[in-house]
């Protein structure tokens, strides 16, 4: 990185560090219990500390992102793994959904629960906890076979 770019992150950083540390003495100056229970308080001193945090996070996401893609473009090769990795993923996505139930959600004793219809939402809560099985089974695999390979050498 260059010299020049790395003194303006440091600038940059310690003005959102400032900024910060600036909310945090008007929140201990104030006092929780102020804070808890006077909502104008709370609005003038806890609404623009969770804005700046707001803008600090999508900031950050923002140029992670941009920055990622710019690095994929530049570099064919990685660009094309990320894509064979996204591509098996959308798989398992797939598998997992069409395992996925899309039954009526039930208690332990198989009441149907209140508002625990069938529909979509159903189907991709059951479609998450699949995924994050199958995901988990393959890790597991992998741990297990790098173990074992660590074992015979």
């Amino acid at each position: 990185m260059n010299h020049k770019y790395s003194k303006i992150l440091t600038l940059v950083a310690g003005l959102i560090g400032l900024i910060a540390f600036y909310f945090f003495i008007r929140i201990v100056m104030i006092g929780d219990d102020t804070i808890e229970t006077d909502a104008d308080v709370q609005a003038s001193i806890v609404d623009p500390f969770i804005t700046f945090a707001k803008i600090v996070l999508t900031a950050t996401s923002v140029i992670a992102v941009v920055f990622s893609v710019v690095n994929l473009v530049k570099h064919p090769q990685v660009l094309k793994r990320t894509l064979l990795g996204l591509g098996i993923l959308a798989v398992f996505l797939v598998v997992a959904y069409v395992m996925a139930s899309d039954a009526a959600v039930t208690d332990p004793f198989g009441k149907i629960l209140e508002d625990g219809e069938a529909g979509s939402v159903s189907k991709w809560v059951s479609t998450g906890i699949n995924f994050s099985f199958i995901l988990g089974a393959i890790g597991i695999i992998f741990f297990l076979s790098d173990f074992a390979k660590g074992l015979v050498k």
